[in-house]
């Protein structure tokens, strides 16, 4: 009876403690900003998602010396195009083919959560900065489109995301997210998984290092990108957790990966 009873309880995490009010006035002057609403649904959904899920971070970081050179000449080629090439494409394109070789970072659990379901498809979830707050907007068929045709989806559906004219359609389906914060900077961060994916990839600002190399046996200036998987650590372990954040610096660090995209 003791074990049943307890079987049957809710599960401190889910119980929602009264928040006692606070009076801030009383030490200065204040004023009141009410939420936007996708900060409130974004609040609620991370919430959750904090409260459910038990993750784990895995840290690392990429050479992309290469890589940015070989960006830096694809940008130039499609300047007169008006095209903007940034590092993004390049993320989506990696991520997709590792989910490719680690389909349980594509997949969900089902509402059981007792069942995975494995996505063979790939859509990715692109978080973007808005004055409403964060939305995340979903590039579909990543491993179908070149870089070229991802640079001008991501574009569009960034600035759709910014005038607030997204559809429904556009926000929903991802199977796996991509949150960076290159642009603003920061060494590394810890995402919080877009709950039902079950990982996520967070971005840092790319810094010149000296890096040693047993092979050049001297330091080299190199372009570093530091990064940040978060994972649902009921779907994966540390050990793939660890082989997915090393395998993605290593498609990174090769450019011929991504001179056929």
């Amino acid at each position: 009876l003791y074990i049943k009873s307890k079987l049957n309880e809710t599960p401190r995490s889910k119980i929602k403690t009264p928040k006692k009010k606070i009076d801030f006035s009383k030490w200065g002057p204040t004023e009141k900003k009410p939420l936007t609403k996708i900060q409130k649904i974004t609040g609620e959904k991370l919430q959750a998602a904090w409260n459910e899920i038990p993750q784990v971070t895995q840290f690392n970081t990429a050479d992309i010396t290469d890589l940015n050179d070989f960006r830096k000449n694809l940008k130039e080629k499609n300047k007169e195009k008006g095209i903007k090439v940034t590092f993004l494409p390049f993320l989506i394109k990696a991520v997709a083919v590792l989910l490719e070789k680690y389909p349980h970072f594509n997949s969900s659990l089902d509402h059981n959560e007792k069942t995975l379901i494995i996505k063979n498809y790939y859509n990715i979830g692109v978080a973007v900065d808005t004055e409403q707050g964060l939305v995340v907007p979903v590039i579909k068929d990543v491993n179908k489109k070149s870089l070229i045709k991802l640079s001008e989806e991501l574009e569009t559906i960034s600035n759709r995301a910014r005038n607030k004219k997204l559809s429904t359609s556009e926000i929903k389906g991802g199977t796996f997210t991509i949150s960076s914060l290159g642009g603003i900077g920061g060494s590394y961060f810890t995402p919080i998984v877009n709950h039902p994916e079950v990982a996520i990839l967070g971005v840092s600002k790319s810094k010149w290092e000296h890096v040693y190399n047993e092979n050049w046996k001297e330091f080299r200036p190199r372009f570093v990108l530091p990064f940040s998987v978060s994972y649902d650590h009921r779907v994966i372990d540390g050990a793939d957790g660890a082989r997915f954040a090393k395998d993605l610096s290593l498609v990174l660090e090769n450019a011929n990966n991504f001179k056929e995209q």
